[in-house]
């Protein structure tokens, strides 16, 4: 069963501008979500778009508090950080949820400790470099797609090293990867199944899709993509219909 995991942006730049949203207004966006039948709802607090500019640590819980204190969706929450900190208190605020690292615990040494700790679920993300690098960082001799094995190898031993039992791998597209190698890596992702793990797609509107974010999502799902990151969840849910059918 593929789920759908859907973005809310609590920030005021993120790349694709009608997911930011004010945390006065986030209730509401979440309810039209789960009602269009978004199995996860995914806070952010910091835009990871390419040029994004450094976000301190107590203005990105500024914007994730209120939304947490009034959490009641039937839907998986999820929070995409990278900081350790920001997930304890998170954790302190509502209990378990999803932690969703686009830099699969190396931004902060005490990220995958913390999250074995408390026993988290994990989305384990590919990147390499920041916002402001990882578009001068697509070189891969290896190949891309032996590059993503070689490091969620990796990943598993760590991942096991710090008691995380339950994660996700997210290749990461758009990260440090060309438009070509995005398409190469949604091609081959059955490359990736051998570690028995979700996995974890996030096309929504990147560069790379050239604004046609169902033909990737498409490729992702003939591949055996397990869970969709979107911004338009019924646009999903009718692609995971009609690849189904």
């Amino acid at each position: 069963m593929t789920h759908i995991m859907a973005i809310v942006n609590l920030t005021p730049d993120s790349f694709h501008a009608p997911s930011r949203v004010a945390a006065e207004q986030a209730g509401a966006r979440i309810r039209t979500l789960c009602a269009q039948g978004a199995d996860i709802i995914d806070l952010g607090a910091v835009s990871t778009r390419p040029g994004a500019a450094e976000v301190p640590l107590e203005e990105e819980w500024r914007r994730l508090a209120p939304v947490l204190r009034a959490w009641d969706a039937p839907a998986l929450l999820s929070v995409d950080t990278t900081r350790a900190e920001i997930v304890r208190r998170v954790y302190d605020c509502v209990g378990p949820f999803l932690v969703n690292d686009i830099s699969a615990g190396e931004d902060d040494p005490d990220m995958l400790a913390t999250v074995g700790r408390l026993g988290l679920p994990f989305v384990a993300m590919h990147k390499r470099g920041g916002p402001r690098t990882m578009d001068a960082l697509c070189d891969y001799p290896e190949g891309v797609v032996p590059a993503l094995v070689a490091y969620f190898s990796d990943f598993a031993r760590r991942a096991e090293e710090h008691g995380i039992a339950e994660w996700v791998l997210d290749p990461g597209l758009g990260f440090a990867k060309t438009a070509e190698q995005n398409w190469e890596i949604l091609e081959k992702l059955d490359w990736l199944r051998g570690f028995d793990r979700p996995i974890l797609i996030g096309a929504a509107d990147k560069r790379f899709t050239g604004g046609d974010t169902e033909k990737a999502n498409r490729l992702a799902l003939a591949h055996g993509a397990d869970i969709l990151r979107v911004h338009d969840v019924a646009a999903a849910r009718r692609t995971i219909l009609q690849t189904a059918a």
